[in-house]
């Protein structure tokens, strides 16, 4: 007796054919947020490509990636950003005209991975193996602590580090340690700026952090986040110091700073670091309105009531003193001149953050489970529409839309053309409680 499967009943020979098919499921899920990405100077790393830093590896790795320790106060404010980011990216600016420190001990040549002036931090020591008289152990220290070890007979054995590069021949020369010497920055150009906002390009993140102050670069920047969000289909949102020009939902403008509980006043294009992380971090269903900022006691500079007034209104950002502590006064960006299409909910994070994952979540569930997979005949359709109500009620179930109703909040169609669907939806985001309006009566 024959078998198989079947796709038509035209099967000629007597037998059992069976397909095996899972019911219908909901193929998608709500994408997570976490991810930001900040062209930056840095005295370490490669200036080619976007340095990747996970924080589930960052105590690990950013000796390697970014030329200091975790714990190191030189770089608190990348590590600021990552105890709030799930993923921080990264891009030099300035270094591709910086200059690479070198040492040679007689026919050695080390030369530092990257240029700038970390390079010269480095030193390279050589000494007998104490094992094996005839190898060598050639030891890299990093500001008198050792980061690679190699022990080789001559000099072609040795392999490139993760901070030095090898050249010469012959058994190297012992030394007691040599310092690389040599290293200089390079000059950060619009051409690195413009070169950082294209290699993200390649990365899905969603907040782009820009510690800048110059209008040229906060220009560019608002520019690359409106395309990114209206041609490109990628709903990203940028942070910037004292740029409440914008006007577009797509822009934060950060006002002011804080005060650390060290004393230390961090200025606003330093602690933006940290704020672009929160804001890449919250949830769709999360404001980031009155969260307090770890370890500030005060803004800096504080503004007066009238002041924050003014800025609020003005679409700006601000940080305020609260009891010993600083916060987020309201989570807002800097839409303000609305329209009927971009009424005031627009200026609110919260809001945005929502409408932002629905437009990158369907997008990604489309692409990665329907388009070219599924017919567009009503069981497709039908299909596609069950898959959108799922994501939604998820989203309703987490709070950060309300009163959805599947059967008349959304219509899945056939568009003009043959491989085209329409779909009309309606949402209403859910937005925090910020203002409490209380009459009380006494009798």
């Amino acid at each position: 007796m024959s078998g198989g499967t079947w796709t038509a009943q035209n099967k000629v020979r007597t037998g059992v054919y069976i397909n095996f098919k899972s019911r219908p499921q909901p193929l998608g899920s709500l994408g997570e947020r976490g991810i930001v990405a900040f062209p930056a100077p840095l005295p370490w790393g490669d200036p080619a490509k976007v340095i990747v830093i996970e924080a589930s590896e960052y105590m690990d790795k950013s000796l390697e990636l970014i030329g200091f320790r975790a714990t190191d106060a030189r770089i608190r404010h990348v590590s600021a950003a990552v105890s709030h980011a799930r993923t921080v990216l990264l891009f030099r600016l300035g270094g591709t005209g910086a200059a690479k420190a070198t040492a040679s001990v007689d026919t050695l040549t080390a030369t530092a991975k990257w240029g700038g002036t970390r390079g010269n931090d480095l030193q390279v020591a050589v000494q007998v193996n104490i094992d094996d008289s005839s190898k060598y152990d050639v030891v890299t220290y990093l500001e008198g602590e050792e980061v690679d070890r190699q022990t080789v007979a001559e000099i072609e054995e040795l392999q490139p580090s993760a901070f030095i590069d090898w050249s010469g021949s012959g058994a190297p020369a012992v030394t007691a340690g040599v310092p690389l010497t040599g290293g200089t920055e390079g000059t950060a150009s619009g051409a690195d700026f413009s070169a950082a906002l294209s290699a993200f390009e390649a990365y899905q993140f969603n907040v782009l952090g820009v510690p800048l102050t110059d209008a040229t670069s906060k220009q560019l920047a608002a520019a690359y986040v409106r395309r990114q969000r209206e041609e490109e289909g990628k709903k990203v949102q940028a942070v910037l110091v004292d740029y409440p020009t914008a006007d577009y939902e797509g822009v934060i403008s950060l006002r002011n700073g804080i005060v650390t509980t060290d004393g230390l006043n961090v200025p606003p294009e330093f602690i933006l670091w940290e704020i672009a992380a929160m804001e890449a971090a919250a949830d769709v269903n999360q404001s980031l309105t009155y969260t307090a900022i770890p370890n500030a006691v005060d803004a800096f500079p504080r503004l007066t009531n009238s002041e924050t007034i003014a800025a609020l209104q003005n679409g700006e950002l601000v940080i305020t003193a609260v009891n010993g502590t600083a916060v987020i006064e309201q989570d807002i960006n800097t839409l303000t001149s609305f329209t009927p299409d971009r009424g005031r909910p627009f200026s609110k994070n919260r809001v945005v953050r929502v409408l932002d994952s629905i437009a990158n979540d369907v997008k990604r569930i489309f692409e990665t489970f329907y388009v070219g997979k599924v017919g567009n005949d009503d069981d497709g359709r039908a299909l596609l529409e069950a898959e959108i109500v799922n994501y939604l009620l998820a989203l309703q179930g987490a709070g950060a839309i309300q009163n959805f109703d599947s059967q008349s909040d959304i219509s899945v169609a056939q568009g003009i053309d043959a491989d085209a669907v329409v779909i009309e939806l309606s949402i209403q985001p859910v937005d925090s409680i910020e203002k409490i309006y209380m009459t009380v009566e006494i009798v």
